[in-house]
Parts: structure tokens; C-alpha cells; sequence
């Protein structure tokens, strides 16, 4: 396995849309197994592809506090939602950032497992959550798309002290 190098907002490269996994072979599952690797490296509960800078449908995820029910989900698609709640929300590539954005309470959703098969799931609460902020990253949104102009200001501010300040 190997740790990927996750992209930092303003980078561009997290704008791009995901392209559909076609095959699931040995490269698709060191692809994930990588990216499960980089997700627990960094503390994160949730990781899209296309933070690696990998251009493809998949997004792994572990709610669990001992980190031993890893999840993945390959093509994944909202088949229906619900309601609306809003949740703080942090992001692995916006390192610091924490901002309220509003979600679907309830989602359907259908998509590949690690192994290729096909599954359906009915989520709420923090999966939901989880899964819609992934999505958002295989379509090249990203969390802070949602807020204001002036918390984007002052996020973007904070990134680049961060940025700035050394090691």
C-alpha cells in the first residue's frame, strides 16, 4: 500500500468530475486499498478519489471510533432523499475549516462494493452526511461551496496562513 498526497483548496484539480469505474481489477483495488491507507494516515472518516487526484467514482469511508469497518463505494449514486439538516463539516482538503451545511436528513443510494457488487443502502445521520460531502468531490464540489461569500473570504484567508506558516 502506499499514501497518497491529498489537494488543498484553491487547487483546481479538485474541481474535476470523476469518471465511472468501468473495470474492477487488481488496479481498482490498490487504488482503494491506497486510499483507505491515506484516509486513516490523516485521521479522516471519509475520502473521494478525486482528493488523491485520481479521476474516478470512488469513495471509501470508516465511521467506526476503532476504525475497522471500512466502506467503499464505487459509482455511487442517490437514488432518492429527504429532509434537510444542517451539520458542521470539516474536509481533509481544506485542512482547519469547519462550516454548518445543509443535507438531505435520508438518502437512497445504490453502487459498487470493493468487491463489484451491487448495493443499496437507506442512510441517515452521519453516513448520509458523509456520503453526500464525498459525492460532492466526484462531482468537483466542495463543502465551502455552500457558505457564504464572506466565510469563503475568511476561510481562504486561514488556508493561506496555514500555508505560510512552517513546518
Amino acid at each position: 500500500m502506499a499514501l497518497l498526497d491529498i489537494l488543498h483548496f484553491p487547487d483546481q484539480r479538485l474541481r474535476l468530475k470523476a469518471q465511472p469505474v468501468t473495470v474492477m481489477d487488481e488496479k481498482t483495488q490498490q487504488i482503494v486499498a491506497n486510499m483507505f491507507e491515506t484516509m486513516y494516515h490523516f485521521a479522516g472518516i471519509g475520502l473521494a478519489a478525486v482528493q488523491v487526484n485520481i479521476q474516478k467514482s470512488i469513495i471509501v469511508m470508516d465511521l467506526s471510533a476503532e476504525k475497522n469497518q471500512p466502506q467503499c463505494f464505487i459509482n455511487l449514486k442517490i437514488l432518492a432523499k429527504q429532509g434537510k439538516d444542517k451539520h458542521e463539516e470539516g474536509c481533509l482538503s481544506v485542512p482547519g475549516i469547519y462550516e454548518k451545511v445543509a443535507r438531505a436528513k435520508w438518502i437512497k443510494i445504490e453502487a459498487l462494493n470493493q468487491n463489484g457488487q451491487l448495493i443499496q443502502q437507506e442512510l441517515t445521520g452521519l453516513p448520509a452526511i458523509c456520503l453526500q460531502h464525498e459525492l460532492d468531490h466526484l462531482n468537483g464540489k466542495l463543502f465551502i461551496d455552500y457558505v457564504s461569500a464572506l466565510k469563503l473570504q475568511r476561510a481562504r484567508a486561514k488556508l493561506k496562513k496555514q500555508q505560510a506558516e512552517p513546518l
